[in-house]
């Protein structure tokens, strides 16, 4: 029989981690800005080394309006990202019984492991993103998820090692007290790296 899934995790549970949009929102602000400011100021360069008054006022306006596009181009796809982050509920939830534990990165479903189902809980790190992996002793478990869950999930095998994720740098509690908390309500019942 498949665990239990549902389109959000409940948040009735023990203990529940949500995701912190402002953490996430300000690195990819800083990441973004790091692209487009070269550019900004490649142009500003060019438009400094023009002799000809007129011609550099309507360089300052053609530079606005490049830099304005670009931020507009990023930051629509930024806002729609953080969006479906932070709408889609928490990412982890524990009890004493087991864990929820979000499917997809963004949106989508959650599903439930008993204790006794989780063979494994570690930390990974890839690039300035560190995660909660949670490894299935049967990996059939997500096997009826859907096929956007399992496209995600495919990458997130490649990445972490478990298509089971959940933020531990960019969520609304700290590391320390997330891996405490695990380590709480796991009981031993399964292995902790």
């Amino acid at each position: 029989m498949p665990p239990p899934v549902t389109r959000r995790i409940p948040e009735d549970q023990p203990f529940v981690v949500r995701p912190n949009v402002a953490k996430r929102g300000l690195l990819m602000t800083g990441v973004a800005l790091l692209l487009i400011l070269p550019i900004a100021c490649c142009a500003g360069l060019g438009m400094v080394n023009s002799a000809d008054a007129q011609l550099r006022s309507q360089s300052v306006v053609a530079i606005l309006g490049v830099v304005g596009c670009l931020l507009a181009l990023v930051a629509l796809p930024l806002g729609i990202q953080l969006w479906l982050i932070g709408s889609g509920g928490p990412v982890l939830a524990l009890g004493p019984t087991g864990l929820w534990i979000r499917t997809r990165p963004t949106r989508g479903q959650a599903i439930w492991l008993p204790w006794e189902g989780v063979a494994r809980i570690s930390r990974r790190r890839w690039s300035m993103e560190k995660m909660l992996v949670v490894t299935p002793h049967d990996a059939r478990a997500l096997q009826h998820l859907g096929a956007f869950t399992a496209l995600d999930s495919a990458a997130l095998s490649a990445f972490y090692g478990s298509g089971l994720v959940a933020t531990l740098n960019f969520a609304d509690r700290s590391e320390t007290e997330i891996m405490a908390a695990v380590a709480h309500y796991s009981a031993g019942r399964c292995q902790l790296t």
